[in-house]
């Protein structure tokens, strides 16, 4: 049986990174895309810890590299992703994971060859722009690859006949959604007004990209909420029942709901991790749980008309005088400050509280607000403990490469 090797992709988004992936495939081995964006250091450590046999370069070469870890017969993608957590892991996706994606995304888009053409215009060393590849050379369906989002070529592509994207909020505020017949958001919280022909996308690097729709599962997803172990930060919900009863005014909303966390299974999953004792090698170990369900760390519900609805990490919780604060929920409201460019809540170690409320706010050209201006914009609609105690003014906030808001940095 032929050894299967993971050849790294040093390539800038374009033709020639496309056509080295499939030259990989069809060699039958497993490519592992490599931001070029990173720093000499960073992009050491990745390779470093995904142990490649071998990289294609910018100058089309496949260079043998020392330490080589080989894979399995169906691995198709190894994809470095630090999650929200900054650390780092590899995610070993299968080709029937890959090609599972990319079906039954195309069905559910309704995305027809003939009429129909993918721009891919986010980084490819991440799900987001990576899948958009794979999902094209797995339909058929015609494909631009830009090398990252510019303004002006992704509106070109629009108007020379790519009609399917994939964005994050901060390329969707850019141009005009309605150049596309369909946009795919992902990667951070959705706007609040979108336009129709938005979809809003939830999924991870695990899943091989987004798998449920608008809060609708994909064809072939299963989705259910479930508790497991207690919420690093106090009991997020009854650890001895399956799912538990709490007010939706704890997330901005209204009623009661079955919080727990969101757990999925589908054909899109992981293989495993690619990790071992140094970092290096699949542990084959499968990071699901007891019947293929995958727990995806984040809180949400399940509403009566079977859509999903995701409160947030269930890590990021902020446990004030024993009530709970769910960041998204603050973050809806709060983002709405006319002096707001951008926010975000995170929670901070408080010898009274427990922990403190924290906005740190992105002024707009109009700001920056005054923190009784937010702590009375949170009493409004959210519970009194939900108002921020604390406001530090940033001029960005800590994001990953996608533009997920990485609240681990906001110390």
């Amino acid at each position: 049986m032929a050894v299967v090797e993971l050849i790294a992709l040093d390539l800038p988004g374009g033709p020639d990174f496309v056509r080295a992936l499939q030259q990989v495939w069809d060699s039958g081995n497993a490519a592992l895309p490599i931001d070029p964006r990173l720093p000499a250091p960073m992009r050491k450590a990745v390779i470093e810890a995904m142990s490649p046999s071998a990289m294609i370069g910018p100058d089309g070469i496949c260079h043998r590299l020392a330490g080589g870890v080989p894979l399995e017969q169906e691995d198709a993608l190894v994809v470095a992703t630090s999650g929200t957590t900054g650390k780092q892991k590899g995610v070993v996706l299968t080709h029937s994971a890959v090609q599972a994606s990319a079906l039954a995304t195309s069905k559910c888009l309704k995305a027809d060859p003939s009429t129909d053409r993918w721009l891919a215009c986010l980084p490819l060393a991440h799900i987001g722009g990576l899948s958009v590849v794979t999902r094209a050379l797995h339909t058929g369906i015609p494909l631009i690859v830009q090398d990252g989002f510019d303004m002006n070529k992704v509106i070109s592509a629009a108007r020379s006949g790519a009609t399917l994207v994939s964005l994050v909020a901060t390329a969707l505020r850019r141009i005009e959604p309605g150049l596309f017949r369909i946009v795919l958001l992902g990667a951070s919280r959705a706007p609040a007004d979108l336009p129709p022909n938005v979809v809003t996308t939830y999924g991870m690097t695990e899943t091989g990209s987004g798998v449920v729709y608008d809060g609708i599962p994909l064809e072939g997803v299963e989705v259910r909420v479930s508790w497991r172990d207690p919420a690093p930060q106090g009991e997020l919900l009854d650890p001895g029942a399956d799912t538990a009863s709490v007010k939706l005014a704890e997330i901005g909303q209204a009623d009661q709901v079955k919080l727990g966390e969101v757990l999925l299974r589908c054909p899109m999953l992981l293989r495993c991790y690619r990790e071992g004792p140094n970092g290096a090698s699949p542990t084959g170990e499968d990071p699901r749980l007891e019947g293929g369900w995958f727990p995806t760390g984040d809180a949400g519900w399940i509403d009566e008309n079977q859509r999903l609805h995701v409160a947030g990490r269930i890590a990021e919780v902020i446990v004030t005088g024993g009530e709970k604060v769910w960041p998204a929920a603050v973050e809806a409201v709060l983002n709405t400050h006319p002096c707001v460019e951008e926010i975000a809540i995170s929670g901070q170690p408080d010898p009274e509280w427990g922990q403190a409320v924290v906005a740190w706010v992105v002024p707009s050209k109009s700001g920056p607000p005054s923190l009784e201006d937010l702590q009375a914009m949170a009493s409004e609609q959210l519970p009194p403990w939900s108002k921020p105690k604390k406001m530090k003014v940033v001029s960005s906030l800590p994001r990953t490469a996608l533009g997920k808001l990485r609240r681990e940095l906001l110390r």
